[in-house]
C-alpha cells in the first residue's frame, strides 16, 4: 500500500506542477522552457524548507527508514535500482507506442510542427499542450518517486542532480527516439563513469575537469547534426572584366519585333478590304 501511495501522490504531483506551465503556454503562449525554469527554483526552495523541518537539529536527514526500510525497493539481483531498470524499459516502449500509434502522438507531431497547420485540420492546439505537459509532468514525477524508492532512499534538494538538464541533451541526440534515448543515456552514463574514475586517478583531473571534457564531447556530438543535415559548399566567384560591356538583356516577348511575312490568317482580311474598295 506504500509503494502504490508514492506512485500515486508523485504522478499528481508531478502532473499538477506540469499543469501551471501548460494553462499559461496556452492561454497566453508564454514560453514553457523558460517558465519551468523558473519553477525549479521555487521547487527546489520548497525541498529546502521541508527538508530543513523535517532533519531538525541533526547535520542531515540522511536515509529514511534505515531500520525498517519501507519506502524501499526491494533488492533483485543483488542490486535496489533493478525494479528502476523495468520499469524505465516498460516506459520506453509505451512512450514508442503513444508517439508514434496513437492518435495523440499525431496531434503532438502536428502541433509542434505547425499550429496553424494544426487548427487547419481542427486539432484543438490548447488541449494538446495542456494534455502534453500534464503527462510529461507526471512522467517526471514517476521518475522522481523511482530516484527515491530505487536509489537514494531520501530526499534533498541534490536528489534531481540535473537528470532534467541531462535528459534534455538526450532527447535532442536521439532525435525523440526512445530507442535512441536509451542508447544516449548509456553513451552519457559512460562519459561520467569514465571521467569520474580517471579524476579518481589523476590528482589534477578534479571532477570540474571531468565536467569539462563531457562537455566539449556532447557540444561537437551535437554541432556535427549540422553537417548531417547541411552541406557547406564552397564557390569560386569568376572576376569580371569591367573594360566590356554589360551583356545586353534579352528581349521579351512584348517587345519582340513582328513577323516579316505575312500569315495566311492576316493576308486574308487584307485581299477582302481591297476588294471592298474595288467595288
Amino acid at each position: 500500500i506504500l509503494f502504490l501511495l508514492m506512485l500515486i501522490f508523485s504522478i499528481v504531483a508531478g502532473g499538477v506542477w506540469g499543469l501551471i506551465p501548460a494553462i499559461f503556454k496556452a492561454k497566453w503562449n508564454t514560453n514553457e522552457t523558460l517558465f519551468t525554469l523558473m519553477m525549479n527554483y521555487i521547487a527546489i526552495q520548497l525541498v529546502s524548507f521541508y527538508y530543513n523541518k523535517w532533519k531538525g537539529t541533526a547535520s542531515s536527514l540522511g536515509q529514511l527508514n534505515m531500520r525498517s526500510h519501507a519506502g524501499w525497493f526491494p533488492e533483485i539481483f543483488d542490486q535496489r535500482f533493478t525494479i528502476n531498470v523495468f520499469v524505465v524499459v516498460a516506459l520506453m516502449f509505451f512512450m514508442y507506442f503513444y508517439m508514434n500509434k496513437t492518435k495523440h502522438g499525431y496531434e503532438i507531431a502536428v502541433v509542434g510542427a505547425s499550429q496553424n497547420t494544426a487548427r487547419y485540420a481542427g486539432i484543438n492546439v490548447k488541449k494538446v499542450i495542456i494534455r502534453t505537459m500534464i503527462l510529461s509532468g507526471a512522467i517526471c514525477g514517476l521518475c522522481g518517486f523511482l530516484n527515491v524508492a530505487g536509489q537514494d532512499q531520501t530526499v534533498s534538494v541534490s536528489s534531481a542532480g540535473g537528470y532534467g538538464f541531462t535528459a534534455i541533451i538526450v532527447a535532442w541526440m536521439a532525435s525523440f527516439n526512445p530507442f535512441y534515448m536509451l542508447l544516449d543515456s548509456f553513451f552519457i552514463v559512460f562519459l561520467e563513469r569514465g571521467t569520474r574514475t580517471i579524476s579518481d586517478t589523476y590528482a589534477a583531473f578534479n571532477e570540474y575537469a571531468s565536467a569539462v571534457v563531457i562537455g566539449i564531447i556532447l557540444f561537437f556530438v551535437i554541432g556535427s547534426e549540422f553537417f548531417l543535415r547541411y552541406r557547406v559548399v564552397f564557390r569560386r566567384r569568376e572576376p569580371r572584366d569591367f573594360d566590356d560591356p554589360a551583356p545586353k538583356p534579352a528581349k521579351s516577348a512584348e517587345t519582340a519585333e513582328p513577323a516579316t511575312e505575312p500569315t495566311e490568317a492576316a493576308a486574308g482580311p487584307a485581299e477582302a478590304v481591297e476588294g471592298g474598295d474595288a467595288q
